[in-house]
């Protein structure tokens, strides 16, 4: 199933109005059409970044709960592959939610990776493949 994998940086830019590229990232959630799946790592993270304010850490449950963004991901069965991801990627260094979005775009084919990071264009599926990204250069 096509679907669009969001990662730490668009969500903070779309509920954060500080954010440089908040504009963008409202244009962007508010055009999508495909599901839109998180990683229990990108919610950690986008959290733990909004915490300075509660609205928008708020918001992230809410989002979750209206069915906008899934958790898709569980860590549990796919440890090996996103460690042996960080393990590969030490020198970039590849993040735990970066290694779990990396898996999930290997899972579903046809899936696009929305991300500020330009990390994302060194990550390789499966070792061969660049993941088709959604971001401000694309």
């Amino acid at each position: 199933m096509s679907a669009v994998l969001v990662d730490t940086g668009p969500l903070v830019a779309y509920l954060d109005r500080a954010q440089r590229h908040h504009t963008w990232a409202v244009a962007k959630f508010e055009g999508f059409t495909d599901p839109l799946w998180v990683c229990e790592a990108v919610v950690t993270e986008a959290c733990f970044l909004l915490a300075h304010l509660p609205p928008a850490q708020a918001a992230v449950g809410e989002l979750l709960r209206r069915g906008v963004l899934t958790c898709v991901f569980s860590l549990q069965p796919n440890h090996e592959r996103v460690f042996d991801l960080m393990r590969r990627y030490r020198n970039v260094p590849m993040s735990l939610a970066d290694a779990c979005l990396v898996c999930m775009a290997e899972e579903n084919r046809g899936s696009r990776v929305f991300t500020l990071d330009s990390d994302f264009s060194i990550y390789r599926l499966h070792g061969r493949t660049a993941a088709p990204l959604i971001g401000p250069g694309n």
